[in-house]
């Protein structure tokens, strides 16, 4: 008897000692001891058994929850007692973490698809800006060439003001010229006046037949019609021109007046016919000078009229080409400074933009950067 339990002491021992150390392999084997040994010696082998197979499914079921695989559970046969319990709180431990994870990996996938979306949109918003950028870039430099035509345009109108200026000024030399006519027709007038006078004192000293001079008296009176007509009309003529027909009214006038004394010496001529018989031929002669003087002062006075209402009607409107293109002279140029500031804003405020979504585009690539390297460090996590 003591021997039997000194060998069943000797054989629980080595393979208490061996399982310990870690071998569930180890077994008692040959078991021959009766009683209380044989019992204890097979309760060893029960009790190895059992933790061999908790330590096999728990080691089984880990090893598949480090593949991020939570199905294997540990078989709770034939564990019974802390086995049990341990086995089931495990198997409860891992149908969390398998809940937990599969909804942590919803999270993440869902992060994933919503970083990428927003990193595409990002990168696609950026490519816009800079290609917005660059189209205001390019915008600004057209304008600018744009300003710098119109500014051609500009000079090219100032070029035309001056050569509407220098019109004006041969407008006004001209206007000299006219008035140098003018001049000479008074000179002409003064001239007629004379020769009348003439006319004037040899009709006095006419003794020719009642007859002729009858005739001679008539004529006097036509040309003295004619004339006042022809005055009256330089008269008109004078007005029209305004100040620059002044020396011409007062040219017309005294043709008027030199009318007006003709037919009173035609009176006078007519209450003195025997006295003036012997002058008429001269007075004749005289009278017909007067009629040539005073048809050449009746055309130069025509003449003066139609030039000086051309001459004033063009220098009116070359007044108002004057003004309106000065005018638009002025216009030109405030606009064009004004779009050339604008160009040179818009220009730097393409550059800035240019320049801040080119930092927009880097930020994204670093954010599609961090974003992945996260999501790495997740899935190997779970």
């Amino acid at each position: 008897m003591i021997g039997d339990n000194r060998s069943a002491v000797k054989k629980a021992l080595e393979v208490v000692e061996a399982v310990a150390d870690g071998d569930f392999e180890r077994r008692i084997l040959n078991i021959s001891e009766k009683g209380d040994a044989g019992r204890l010696l097979h309760a060893i082998n029960r009790l190895i058994d059992r933790s061999d197979a908790y330590v096999r499914e728990t080691k089984a079921s880990l090893e598949y929850v480090s593949e991020n695989k939570y199905f294997r559970r540990i078989s709770t046969k034939g564990m019974t007692g802390a086995f049990g319990v341990a086995s089931e709180s495990i198997n409860i431990a891992m149908q969390a973490m398998e809940e937990r994870v599969g909804s942590f990996t919803g999270v993440v996938e869902n992060f994933e698809t919503k970083m990428a979306t927003v990193v595409e949109s990002v990168t696609t918003a950026s490519g816009e800006l800079e290609d917005s950028a660059r189209s205001m870039d390019q915008s600004s430099t057209s304008m600018d060439e744009q300003a710098t035509a119109v500014a051609s345009s500009a000079a090219n109108a100032s070029s035309n003001v001056s050569s509407v200026a220098a019109a004006t000024e041969q407008m006004t030399q001209s206007v000299s010229e006219i008035n140098q006519q003018v001049s000479y027709s008074a000179q002409i007038a003064g001239e007629a006046v004379n020769e009348v006078e003439k006319a004037n004192h040899d009709i006095k000293m006419l003794a020719e037949s009642s007859d002729k001079i009858g005739e001679v008296v008539s004529l006097i009176t036509d040309i003295a019609n004619q004339t006042n007509l022809l005055a009256l009309n330089a008269t008109i003529e004078a007005a029209r021109a305004g100040e620059m027909g002044k020396g011409f009214a007062v040219v017309a006038s005294e043709v008027k007046e030199l009318a007006s004394e003709t037919a009173k010496a035609t009176d006078e001529i007519g209450a003195q016919i025997k006295s003036i018989q012997s002058a008429s031929s001269q007075a004749v002669e005289f009278i017909g000078s007067i009629g040539t003087t005073i048809s050449k002062v009746s055309e130069i006075a025509s003449a003066i009229s139609a030039a000086v209402e051309e001459q004033g009607a063009a220098t009116a409107e070359i007044a108002r080409n004057i003004e309106q293109a000065s005018a638009g002279t002025n216009e030109v140029s405030s606009n064009i400074g004004m779009i050339t500031n604008m160009a040179g804003s818009t220009k730097t405020e393409a550059n800035h933009v240019l320049h801040a979504a080119s930092g927009l585009s880097e930020q994204g690539e670093m954010l599609r950067h961090e974003v992945d390297g996260f999501l790495s460090e997740v899935r190997q996590v779970i």
